[in-house]
Parts: C-alpha cells; structure tokens; sequence
C-alpha cells in the first residue's frame, strides 16, 4: 500500500502540471520550455516559507502560486509577438535563467530566508515539513496520498470549468487563429497574460506539493530533463483536451516502473528512461502529433 501511495502521490503531481502546460501549449499554442522554472519557484517558495519563516502549508502554497503567476509575464509578454521556434527559444532562456538564480542566490554565511541566501545554492534546502492543515498533520505517506488527491481534484474541477467557459472557448479561438479572434473585438494581450498566470500558478502548486513530499529540494528540480519530462506528458497524451494530461501523466509515471522489472543496472537506468522518453516523443510527434487523446495537432 506504500508503494501505490507514493506513486499516486506523484501521479497527482504531474497531474496538476501536465493541466498547467496543457493550457500553455494546447489551448494557447504556445510550445514552451520553461515549466521546470515554474515548478521550483513553488518548491523554493513553500521550502522557504515553511522552513525559514515558519508558514503554514496554505499561505506556502499561496506564496509559490502568487509568484509563479506575477513572474509567468517573463513568457506572456514576449508571447504577444513571437511565435513556433522564436517564443520556444525565450522560453528556454526563462527556464536558463530561473536555474541559474537557484544556483547563484545564496552566500553559505548568511543564514537562510534573507535577501543574501534565497535558496542555499547547490546545497538545496532539506528538511522542508510535512502540509499541516486546520490541527491535521499530514506526515503519512497515505494521508499525503489523500491530500494530494484532494488537491489534484480541486485543480482539475477549476480547469475543467475554465477551459470549458466561454474564456476557454476564447483561448481556443486564440491558438487557432489569432487575428479574427482579434478582428472580433477580444483583448488578445490580456487574454493571454491570465492563461499564462494561471498555467504558471498550477506548476508552482504542484512544486509546493513535491516539495513538501521528499522533504528536501535542490537546483535539479529546475532542470532541463524535468521541463522535457513535463512536456512528453502533454504531448504524448493530447493536447487542446482534458483528457490528455491525465492520459499522459499516467503513462510516463508507469514507463519508469515497467523498467524496473528489466533488471536494468542502476548506473544506465536514468538514461536508459531518458532515451525511452526522447524516443517514445519522436514516435508520437510522427504518426500522431495530436496524441493519444488531442484534439488538436501541433504543427
């Protein structure tokens, strides 16, 4: 029961990340890099706020997602006028830029939650606490299985019911053809800067909740595999749907579990799953790009 826990733990996770990026790159268009940055801010943010300050779990959680969503304009506004291989390049350099700032913000004499040492460098920040919530303690691996759960369905209900409103009707009109959603009178620009808010918001979410989880974080989760691993989830279950982040997200969370059973050595097992995963995204982006799921085609 351990072992189906922790993996539905991390199965909400990227639950709540693949409907983030999903409503990035299948409802806006928009092929982007730049989600492992987003998913740390919410690691750092609720590690910090937790183990530095003392926060409760909400206002952690709160103070990752608000973050996410103020710094997500580094990706929407340059989103206004670039598109494919251009937005795509921007959106690596965001991503560059938020690991780097994990990396370099910190000085080992200044203690930790000062302006000095935001995120202790290469160290990472270890003994992050369990959620705590309304006199609750959450410091079972099944009780963060429940809360994770409860959090990954409260973020599907609120998306399903954007993305099926008419503001997601707009985003849609938007990826498909930009100048006669503009020609029909709908602020393109604002559009856009609440989608990208919002996507970024999730990922810090669901950073919050694996940070609270493994009890410890460090530059990796900024990483460039972790934004490509988010990505073969979209795209590889569907995107433009909601069906397809959770297709997804399933799939590749039970490939590395699969793998466990081939008696692949421990030194190869990771790039073993990497070259499974670049190679399952090749397939997929030439016999259906629009995935096991999507409804829409990435062109």
């Amino acid at each position: 029961m351990t072992y189906l826990s922790h993996l539905l733990i991390y199965l909400n996770i990227y639950v709540i990340v693949a409907l983030g990026l999903n409503m990035i790159v299948g409802y806006c268009g928009r092929l982007t890099l730049s989600q492992a940055g987003y998913f740390a801010i919410g690691s750092y943010a609720y590690a910090l706020a937790s183990v530095a300050w003392h926060w409760g779990f909400l206002p952690s959680v709160a103070l990752g997602a608000g973050l996410a969503a103020v710094l997500s304009m580094a990706i929407s506004l340059p989103s206004w006028r670039l598109k494919g291989d251009f937005f795509v390049m921007v959106s690596l350099a965001v991503q560059i830029v938020i690991l780097s700032a994990i990396y370099n913000w910190y000085r080992p004499e200044a203690p930790l939650g000062t302006l000095r040492n935001l995120t202790n460098g290469p160290a990472g920040i270890s003994g992050v606490p369990k959620p705590d919530m309304f006199g609750i303690k959450f410091d079972t691996v099944g009780s963060l299985a429940i809360l994770a759960t409860v959090t990954a369905g409260v973020c599907l209900l609120l998306g399903a019911l954007l993305l099926k409103s008419p503001w997601g009707r707009v985003l849609q009109a938007l990826r498909d053809d930009e100048l006669a959603a503009k020609g029909l009178g709908k602020n393109v620009r604002l559009f856009k800067l609440q989608a990208f808010a919002i996507a970024c918001a999730l990922l810090a979410v669901g950073g919050a909740l694996y940070a609270s989880y493994v009890s410890f974080i460090d530059p990796s989760v900024a990483s460039l595999d972790q934004s490509v691993l988010m990505l073969c989830m979209v795209v590889i279950g569907g995107i433009g749907n909601f069906r397809g982040p959770l297709v997804g997200a399933f799939m590749l969370l039970a490939f590395p579990e699969v793998l466990r059973f081939l008696n692949i050595p421990i030194a190869l097992a990771a790039e073993v799953r990497l070259m499974a995963y670049g190679l399952l995204l090749v397939v997929m982006m030439h016999f259906r790009p629009q995935g096991l799921c999507g409804s829409y085609r990435i062109e």
